[in-house]
C-alpha cells in the first residue's frame, strides 16, 4: 500500500478541535499525531519508524480491537447459546433456531447494523476533526430511522411461517422456526437503539463499559435461558423472547452510562430537536450502509434458505446450521476488528492523517489475519468432535465433519475481509462496496452454489464452495482497491463531507 505523499495540507495537520475533549480523548489525539510524525520524520531509518509505528498502532488497536472483540462475540454468544439450548430440545428445535436466526433474524440484523454504520462514517470523522457535539445528534438521528425501518421489519417476522413455506420450507420446520421468531420481535428495536449506541462510542475508542455490560448480560442470560427452555419448559418461544429481553438489558445499561458519565459530557449534552432536522440526508447514507451489509449478511441467509430445499434438508440445515455458527461466533473477532479499522480510519481521516490511517489499514489487516489462520487451524483439529456441543446425532456430526475444511478457509477469508470493510466504512465507501458485493456474491458466488449443490451433486458443500468463490471475489478487489487508495485525497474528501454536514445540519451556535 502506498503512504501518502509528503505533500500534504499543511492547514490539515494543523486544524484545532472547536471545544476541550475529554482527558482520555486528548490522549487519544496526542497518541495519533505522534504516531504521523514518526511516520513522516526523514531521518528516521526506515525500519526504526516501522518498529516505533508498529508499536504505536498496536496499542491503539488493542485498547479498541480487544474490547470491541469482547462486545461482538459475547453478544453473539448469547444468540448462539440460545441455539445450543433449542438445539438440545431435539434436531427438530435444531433446525427451527438455525432457520429462525439464518433465515429471518439475520435480515433485521443486517439491516439494522448497515444502517447503524452511518453513524459509524460520521461519528468517527467528526470525532476526529473534533466536532465532538455532532455525535451525539448523529446518535440520536440514526436511532429515529432505525426505530422506523423496524416498523415494517415487524411484519416479516410476523409472516414468517408462509415467507418460510412460500421460500420451499419444510412445513414442521417453518412452523417451529415461526414460534422462535416471534419470540425475537422485540429485538427488532433493541437492534434499533443498541447498534447506533455501539457506534457512538466505538468513535470515541470507548468499548470497555460496553465489554463489561455485555459480560455481565451474559451471565444472566445463560443462567436464565437454562431456567426458561428447561425448568419452565416454554421452549423456543421462551428462549427467544429471553434473547429479546437481555439485549434490552443492555441497550439500557450502556444509555445510562452514555448520560451518567464524564467521559461522554462533550458528545451527548442531552436530546436535540435537530435530531429531527437533515433526516433525509442522513437516511441517504444509511441506506447505502444497510444495502452494503445486508447484501452480505443475506448471502449467509441465502445458503441457509437454499439447504432446506436439497435432499435430507433437516440433515443439511443442522450440518450447516452448526458450521454458520461457529463461523459467525469466529466472525465476531474479525467484526472486532472491523470496528477498530472504522475507528482508526474514521479518526485518522478527521483529523488530517492520511500516513496514519495507510498504516493502520497495514497492521489491523495482518493482525486479523493472524488470529484466523490460528483459529482455523484448531477448528480442523477439533472438526470430528466440534458438533457436539450443538447436538447428540453422530449423523450431523459426520457431515459438520465434512464441511469443516470448507469452514477453515472461509475462517481465513474472514480475517481480511471484514476488515477491508471497517476501512470502507471508515472512508465513506458504502455506496462502492454495495456493487463489488452485487457482483462477487449475486453474479459468481450464489450461481456457483447453486451449479456445485444441485447440477453436481455436491449438495451443502457444493453451496459452502460458490459462497467462498464469491467472497474471495471480494476480498481480492477491496485488496486492490485499499492498496490503490490516494489516503491525501481521502483526507480532503473527509473534510469536505464535514464541512457539508456541518453547513446543512449543525445547530446554530450560542452566542
Amino acid at each position: 500500500m502506498e503512504f501518502a505523499n509528503e505533500g500534504l495540507n499543511q492547514s490539515l495537520l494543523l486544524q484545532k478541535p472547536p471545544s476541550s475533549p475529554p482527558e482520555s480523548s486528548a490522549t487519544g489525539h496526542q497518541t495519533s499525531n505522534h504516531l504521523e510524525k514518526i511516520l513522516t520524520d526523514p531521518l528516521l531509518p526506515k525500519f526504526k519508524r516501522f518498529q516505533l509505528a508498529t508499536l504505536i498502532e498496536l496499542k491503539l488497536l488493542f485498547h479498541l480491537a480487544a474490547p470491541a472483540v469482547l462486545v461482538y462475540m459475547i453478544n453473539y454468544l448469547m444468540s448462539m447459546s440460545t441455539q445450543i439450548f433449542s438445539g438440545h430440545l431435539g434436531n427438530l428445535e435444531l433446525a427451527a433456531a438455525s432457520l429462525g436466526n439464518n433465515g429471518i433474524q439475520v435480515l433485521s440484523y443486517g439491516v439494522m447494523l448497515g444502517m447503524g454504520s452511518a453513524v459509524e462514517t460520521l461519528s468517527g470523522q467528526a470525532y476526529g476533526a473534533g466536532k465532538y457535539e455532532m455525535l451525539g445528534i448523529y446518535l440520536q438521528r440514526a436511532t429515529i430511522i432505525l426505530m422506523a425501518a423496524g416498523i415494517p421489519l415487524t411484519f416479516i417476522y410476523i409472516y414468517s411461517k408462509p415467507i418460510l413455506i412460500f421460500l420451499g420450507q419444510s412445513p414442521t420446520i417453518a412452523s417451529a422456526a415461526a414460534v422462535f421468531v416471534y419470540g425475537l420481535i422485540p429485538q427488532i428495536f433493541v437492534y434499533a437503539v443498541n447498534f447506533p449506541i455501539q457506534k457512538f462510542l466505538q468513535a470515541q475508542s470507548i468499548v470497555v463499559p460496553s465489554a463489561l455490560i455485555s459480560t455481565g448480560t451474559l451471565v444472566l442470560h445463560l443462567f436464565f435461558s437454562w431456567l426458561v427452555i428447561y425448568k419452565v419448559q416454554l421452549g423456543l418461544f421462551g428462549g427467544s423472547l429471553l434473547l429479546s429481553l437481555s439485549g434490552c438489558v443492555m441497550v439500557v445499561a450502556q444509555f445510562i452510562y452514555i448520560v451518567k458519565s464524564e467521559t461522554c459530557k462533550y458528545t451527548w449534552t442531552g436530546f436535540r430537536i435537530e435530531a429531527f432536522s437533515g433526516l433525509t440526508e442522513f437516511l441517504k447514507l444509511s441506506i447505502s450502509s444497510a444495502v452494503m451489509l445486508c447484501l452480505e449478511t443475506w448471502y449467509f441467509q441465502i445458503l441457509v434458505l437454499i439447504a432446506g430445499l436439497l435432499e435430507n434438508p433437516q440433515l443439511a440445515l443442522d450440518s450447516l446450521s452448526i458450521c454458520t455458527t461457529i463461523n459467525g461466533w469466529v466472525f465476531m473477532i474479525s467484526v472486532g476488528f472491523n470496528a477498530a479499522a472504522s475507528v482508526r480510519v474514521s479518526n485518522e481521516l478527521g483529523a488530517g492523517n492520511p500516513r496514519s490511517a495507510a498504516f493502520s489499514v497495514i497492521i489491523v489487516t495482518l493482525l486479523s489475519f493472524t488470529i484466523a489462520v490460528i483459529i482455523a487451524v484448531v477448528i480442523l483439529l477439533l472438526r470430528h468432535v466440534i458438533s457436539y456441543a450443538f447436538t447428540d446425532g453422530e449423523v450431523v456430526a459426520n457431515a459438520v465433519s465434512e464441511l469443516c475444511p470448507l469452514l477453515a478457509i472461509t475462517l481465513i477469508l474472514n480475517g481480511i475481509q471484514p476488515v477491508l470493510t471497517g476501512v470502507a466504512v471508515g472512508c465513506g465507501w458504502q455506496t462502492f462496496v454495495a456493487y463489488v458485493n452485487v457482483g462477487c456474491y449475486y453474479v459468481i458466488g450464489l450461481p456457483l452454489g447453486l451449479l456445485l449443490g444441485f447440477k453436481f451433486k455436491f449438495g451443502a458443500k457444493g453451496l459452502w464452495s460458490g459462497m467462498i468463490g464469491g467472497t474471495a471475489m471480494q476480498t481480492i478487489i477491496l485488496l486492490w482497491v485499499t492498496y490503490r487508495t490516494d489516503w491525501n485525497k481521502e483526507v480532503e474528501k473527509t473534510m469536505q463531507r464535514l464541512d457539508e454536514w456541518k453547513v446543512k445540519q449543525e445547530p446554530v451556535e450560542k452566542d
